[in-house]
């Protein structure tokens, strides 16, 4: 998987993950956010629930796509995460952090399916409960208010780890890890 199947791999990578942040910023601004202008306070959880369900199809193939280019990094470049320190501390911060992306996206489909369940109650918003909002629906909510920057902030997190390890290709900053390797192995040898 070398070359042309390297710039294949990698856009899946960066196309899925620019779709996984892209979608979960868009759709707490922007769902979230229309669904709380709705005019009837028992319309609000369920247009959010329904601008969520039409999304979690494309969400889903993002962050299918995103694995899948994940994984064929991984592979075409195991040498360098084996052998480089630096990429291999990247390649395990990114690895913790796509787990806590992919279970806090996985969670939140689930309170936002027992939101949607719920019917139509009355809210201030998608992730921000009234007065009247029954106390179930509204622990969901603050769940949900939570989750919904905790995602594009995982997923952010992980745009800039994989820029640090475009950068961490870059020639000269090859050199200086190859250069410094053997002095770090010869100062602990004595």
């Amino acid at each position: 998987m070398r070359n042309n199947s390297d710039t294949v791999i990698r856009s899946l990578h960066d196309v899925g993950l620019s779709a996984w942040f892209g979608g979960a910023l868009m759709g707490a601004v922007g769902v979230n956010g229309a669904a709380a202008e709705a005019d009837k306070a028992t319309e609000r959880t369920g247009i959010a629930a329904s601008g969520w369900a039409k999304w979690s199809p494309v969400s889903a193939a993002a962050i299918a796509t995103h694995l899948i280019g994940g994984a064929g990094l991984l592979i075409s470049q195991r040498k360098r995460v084996r052998n480089r320190r630096d990429t291999k501390a990247n390649t395990i911060v990114k690895t913790a952090i796509t787990g806590a992306a992919l279970a806090a996206t996985a969670y939140s489909g689930y309170l936002g399916a027992k939101l949607a369940a719920a019917g139509a109650v009355p809210a201030e918003g998608a992730t921000d409960p009234g007065p009247a909002t029954p106390e179930d629906v509204a622990s969901t909510q603050r769940q949900l208010r939570a989750l919904q920057w905790a995602i594009p902030l995982l997923t952010g997190a992980l745009v800039v780890l994989g820029a640090q390890q475009g950068e961490q290709q870059r020639p000269l900053r090859i050199l200086r890890s190859v250069a410094r390797g053997p002095l770090r192995i010869a100062g602990t040898h004595g």
